[in-house]
């Protein structure tokens, strides 16, 4: 059940009720410079992330989802002031966050908090685990009795029993129990957002069963919002509550799980999922999903960048980006595909079972 303290921190928090939005994305970006050649004048970026936009409801889970190098865990570091954005704005709450005006840096650091896919990387060797875990909620204020205090008390709500873990050392923990400490790190702020970037993937599956189950009962208990990224398919379709899908930087789909685990409009999204493993043998895929890898991000091509690997594309999506727009009458299913788009020119749109309206939709 949870406390008295973590439910006032909540009351005082939630400024906007539950009808606004945790966290609104609006057209992030993110270019690395990459070093040219002795003779190279023009200069090169990665396009890392390159226009996102989304936003996240109170007390929901999106899970993003994407191959290695389309800008999941950019997104991330860029949420939580990790690294500069190079564009774009984000609202937290209703309030801006820090160069966009409102809340503080510091004060949105204490509403959001990350946990990372190495365990043992993100905790200090030289710190004991009470230490690691009461060291933060100190330096923003909190005395050193009752940050000790409250350390215990997560230990044990993860988990840990106090009196046997607290004096360990990272070394001393096996992959889940540190990932356990690393989460019990992340509560102490009294956070309203969550970021897991990866946080099971390297955990075995009876040990992942059981975190998962931890961090479902955390998210009730303490009003959490989570922003949840993996490679595991399996995973997001059993935590999250909207899928985000990203492609070289972009986003191409959105929705509710359900949705899109059912009716995929886009086809990289198909591809992703056809590439499940499946227990039945009538439904394994047999020949690879997609062709090549996927184009250089420092020149990515004109127009849809997934043509190159679609096998159904033709030439309007070398003449023209597709823009998100919603599958259907579902409102809250958006993808970015001229074949779903009856207005864009591409060849029979309109006899797509998955045709979309065209009302652009809105983060």
């Amino acid at each position: 059940m949870i406390s008295s303290t973590v439910s006032d921190v909540l009351a005082v928090q939630d400024r906007g009720g539950p009808a606004q939005p945790l966290l609104v994305v609006k057209d992030l970006k993110k270019h690395f410079p990459v070093r040219g050649g002795l003779f190279e004048r023009e200069p090169k970026f990665v396009h890392a992330v390159d226009g996102v936009s989304f936003s996240v409801a109170k007390g929901t889970t999106l899970g993003i989802v994407g191959e290695s190098g389309c800008g999941k865990s950019t997104t991330a570091r860029l949420i939580a002031r990790l690294m500069p954005p190079d564009g774009g704005s984000m609202v937290f709450d209703g309030d801006g966050v820090a160069e966009y005006g409102g809340m503080a840096l510091k004060e949105f650091r204490r509403n959001l908090q990350m946990v990372f896919q190495d365990s043992f990387a993100s905790l200090n060797p030289r710190l004991t685990i009470l230490e690691t875990i009461a060291y933060g909620p100190q330096v923003h204020g909190m005395d050193a009795g009752t940050a000790t205090q409250e350390g215990r008390a997560l230990l044990a709500r993860v988990g840990l029993e106090p009196d046997q873990f607290a004096s360990r050392y990272p070394h001393e923990l096996s992959g889940g129990q540190r990932q356990r400490v690393n989460i019990a790190r992340a509560l102490a702020f009294h956070p309203r957002l969550v970021i897991l970037d990866e946080a099971v993937a390297a955990l075995d599956k009876s040990v992942q069963a059981q975190v998962l189950n931890l961090l479902q009962e955390l998210k009730a208990e303490r009003q959490l919002t989570y922003v949840f990224i993996s490679h595991d398919l399996h995973v997001v379709h059993y935590v999250s509550d909207e899928v985000m899908v990203m492609y070289l930087g972009q986003v191409v789909e959105r929705g509710p799980v359900e949705r899109i685990y059912s009716a995929a409009a886009h086809p990289y999204t198909r591809a992703l999922l056809s590439a499940v493993p499946s227990m039945d043998p009538s439904q394994r895929t047999q020949h690879s999903p997609l062709m090549g890898d996927p184009p250089n991000p420092i020149n990515p091509p004109n127009g849809c960048r997934f043509r190159d690997r679609c096998s159904l594309a033709q030439d309007v999506c070398a003449a023209s980006t597709p823009l998100l727009r919603a599958v259907g009458p579902h409102a809250e299913h958006i993808v970015a595909c001229h074949m779903n788009d009856a207005m864009s020119g591409y060849r029979h749109a309109a006899a797509n079972p998955h045709a979309a309206t065209h009302l652009e939709a809105t983060v």
